[in-house]
């Protein structure tokens, strides 16, 4: 991708969805810099060839969004840690700039440097960042998240609910800008009491969405219709958490596979980007504008892009 990206085609005119297609993308990459105990993708390191499988995967997957005919939003689910990496940052800052890209988000742990943002239309741009205590220093972190607020940088911030993170949430929360919100990712396996659960909430109101697994099983949901999960290869499921297959990206068969909200084939859901679609919740009415980057609709409005005059 390079010099100014091409105009979408007109919807009406391609005879295609004009409602805007969100897809949670996951190359190959697996590696990351951080050694946090309870991810298995801690301190892993990539050889040089999958390192390029995945720079070629993620610029395949960057063409067909550049060409995509219709509006899409975009957020990256890397296992490692993708802004380390320079086709990450690049591919987020140009998508940024595609007339018909709505939102591009990624999830990271803000470990690089925020300069890669100035080449960024961040109208557009959002950032999904976990705060991991035992990894790195409070203020090297909450310097990080100021340095990307004063850039005008769209963000929130999060933490795993683990009771030995608790101290460090809470520090974290007083010394945020007030209009970064921390959200709380319940401990896998981990059960909270309701003294336990109020604590954490008192950081993060919304997290009894978190604290408990939501029963799915039959549930209408948006993946499999207005939001769908692509790998590397380019095959689309409709979420990260169903291992159905509904076809391709790049050849197009995915889109028979697409049925208005279809249900849940899964007993229950209990990460936030698969409970988030399900119709049985009203976070797509708390987080409305924010979906992609997890901020609640009361932390502001998403910022609109201003159109520029040829």
């Amino acid at each position: 991708m390079t010099g100014t990206p091409p105009a979408a085609p007109p919807l009406v005119e391609l005879g295609v969805r004009a409602d805007p297609l969100t897809i949670l993308y996951r190359g190959p990459l697996a590696s990351c810099d951080y050694d946090c105990g309870y991810c298995p993708f801690a301190k892993r390191r990539d050889s040089p060839e999958q390192l390029r499988a995945d720079r070629a995967a993620l610029a395949r997957f960057a063409n067909w969004v550049t060409h995509a005919p219709h509006r899409v939003s975009v957020l990256f689910t890397p296992w490692g840690e993708g802004l380390v990496r320079s086709w990450y940052r690049r591919t987020l800052a140009e998508l940024s700039h595609l007339p018909h890209v709505e939102r591009v988000a990624i999830q990271t742990n803000l470990s690089a440097h925020p300069r890669w943002t100035e080449a960024a239309d961040l109208t557009r741009l959002a950032l999904w960042a976990t705060y991991h205590p035992d990894q790195v220093p409070h203020e090297r972190f909450l310097d990080r998240c100021r340095d990307l607020r004063a850039r005008g940088v769209r963000l929130s911030v999060g933490v795993v609910g683990l009771p030995e993170h608790l101290p460090a949430a809470r520090r974290l929360r007083d010394d945020l800008p007030a209009d970064v919100y921390l959200w709380v990712n319940a401990a896998e396996g981990h059960a909270y009491t309701d003294s336990a659960a109020a604590e954490w909430a008192t950081l993060d109101p919304h997290f009894g969405f978190s604290r408990n697994p939501h029963p799915a099983l039959g549930v209408p949901c948006r993946t499999g219709d207005t939001v769908i999960s692509v790998d590397g290869e380019g095959t689309v499921r409709r979420c990260h958490f169903v291992p159905a297959v509904l076809g391709n990206l790049y050849d197009g068969s995915f889109r028979a596979g697409l049925a208005p909200a279809p249900p849940c084939p899964e007993q229950t859901c209990d990460c936030h980007i698969g409970y988030v679609h399900l119709t049985s919740l009203p976070l797509y009415d708390v987080f409305a504008g924010g979906i992609l980057e997890r901020i609640p609709t009361a932390f502001g409005p998403a910022p609109r892009r201003v159109p520029r005059h040829t």
